[in-house]
């Protein structure tokens, strides 16, 4: 027994004695939840791989949403070392649930600021390692066959030439697409944004369950236009699809966050690959053509191309509203139900009504006419109509509704019934005054 011990004290001792930098040392598996492809996820654990000899990454792919709650789900016996996605609000609801832990990266460098937005949370829970816009992304050889014009703005994709040939993913399974809606509900106003995201959506094709799942249809031409992320347009253009790209007058540039998930099984490796991703090396991966990312150090640009998009220098980023991503997180669940309830599953009606609405668009251009006018924009109006103010959007007793308790399946249940409901009368009357309006303006 007193041989023992003497061997585990010098046991001890020669650990103690060991380098800091040896006793931290990263090895073994670290565990990564990120809502990115593949195409973005093998180049970079590739090249991390290969910078830090023994770990190995292993990546578990989950969409933003799905991810969190897979984190709040087993947080009491946490397998996963690292978060990596583009929404900061999913980021803000790990951080408040202290699902994430702190850290302070020594990579140097990154800005602040990019735009006006802050690349980093400031109390060190998350931190941007490359930087999204969102926009409309389009195939020039579909458009051209079916005589598409060049969309500039969001407001275009509600034009009758797009009806049937717009698509986008659903905000509740698309971190990037819940981005894009908030935007243009942050830009436009609540009011506003809502008719412009449903006179959009009155021309949509279709409404994917991926974000990923919009890039791909447009590069293969199944449909023509994509409301996308940018890096899915520049990622492929880079592999040679006839596509096109544009950021709307009202956007933002926010970044893409990693973060390390509280109490990690390999804490050491996760904190290695954070500065990798930071680190210039790093940060150059983000330029491959099947990556194609805005790295958010600004010196790592001077190896990319004299077309490639710089937020740091280019005016159109510094035009860009400034994105509320408390306003953005605290509404999450409103903003992407009323989505779904006002749009995904109200589609057809959706387009329907719009569809009449295009006819009666084109009967009033070759003959104008008061009454058909009038009916159409009340049908219009009809169609815009929210169930829910902005207020009330933010309100403790909505919110409530959605989060927290045993009584949240039931509340959520019959809140999600009461707009569904609002929809299907709106949109039913709106076809109806819609109908009356072609009938007068013929």
């Amino acid at each position: 027994m007193f041989t023992r011990r003497i061997t585990l004290a010098l046991a001890l001792g020669l650990a103690v004695a060991a380098p800091a930098a040896r006793a931290q040392a990263p090895s073994g598996k670290v565990t990564v939840v990120t809502s990115f492809s593949k195409d973005v996820t093998d180049p970079i654990k590739k090249a991390f791989e290969k910078a830090v000899p023994g770990v190995i990454l292993e990546v578990q792919n989950r969409n933003t949403n799905a991810g969190v709650k897979y984190i709040e789900e087993t947080r009491a016996n946490n397998q996963v070392d690292l978060f990596w996605a583009s929404a900061p609000d999913a980021f803000e609801v790990l951080k408040g649930k202290k699902l994430l832990a702190a850290y302070k990266p020594r990579a140097t460098g990154i800005p602040a600021r990019i735009g006006s937005y802050p690349i980093n949370d400031p109390d060190g829970f998350y931190f941007g390692f490359a930087a999204s816009g969102y926009g409309i992304m389009w195939n020039e050889r579909y458009a051209k066959a079916n005589k598409l014009p060049e969309p500039k703005d969001w407001q275009d994709l509600a034009k009758p030439a797009f009806h049937d040939h717009v698509s986008i993913a659903s905000p509740a399974r698309s971190g990037t697409t819940h981005l894009t809606v908030e935007t243009i509900l942050q830009g436009e106003g609540w009011e506003k944004g809502w008719r412009t995201l449903k006179e959009m959506a009155g021309n949509f094709r279709s409404i994917t369950e991926r974000s990923f799942g919009v890039p791909e249809a447009v590069n293969s031409g199944q449909v023509g236009v994509g409301i996308v992320i940018d890096f899915f347009a520049f990622s492929a253009q880079a592999s040679g699809f006839p596509v096109k790209f544009v950021y709307p007058t009202v956007t933002t540039v926010v970044p893409a966050n990693v973060g390390i998930v509280a109490n990690p099984p390999n804490g050491a490796a996760a904190e290695a690959f954070i500065e990798f991703l930071l680190s210039p090396a790093g940060q150059e991966v983000l330029l491959e053509p099947g990556i194609r990312r805005l790295p958010v150090n600004p010196a790592v640009y001077a190896k990319a191309g004299a077309d490639y998009p710089n937020p740091f220098t280019d005016p159109r980023f510094q035009k860009m509203i400034g994105f509320d991503v408390d306003k953005s997180e605290a509404r999450t669940a409103v903003v992407d139900t009323l989505f779904d309830q006002l749009i995904s599953f109200q589609l057809e009606a959706l387009k329907g009504v719009t569809k009449t609405l295009h006819e009666v668009d084109a009967a009033l251009a070759k003959k104008p006419n008061a009454q058909a006018r009038a009916l159409a924009d009340e049908a219009r109006a009809l169609i815009a109509a929210s169930p829910v103010t902005e207020a009330q959007a933010s309100s403790p007793e909505l919110r409530a509704a959605f989060t927290g308790g045993k009584e949240k399946g039931a509340r959520q249940a019959e809140v999600e019934a009461q707009w569904a409901s609002f929809a299907r009368d709106s949109y039913a009357k709106a076809k109806a005054k819609a109908e009356e309006a072609l009938k007068a303006a013929k």
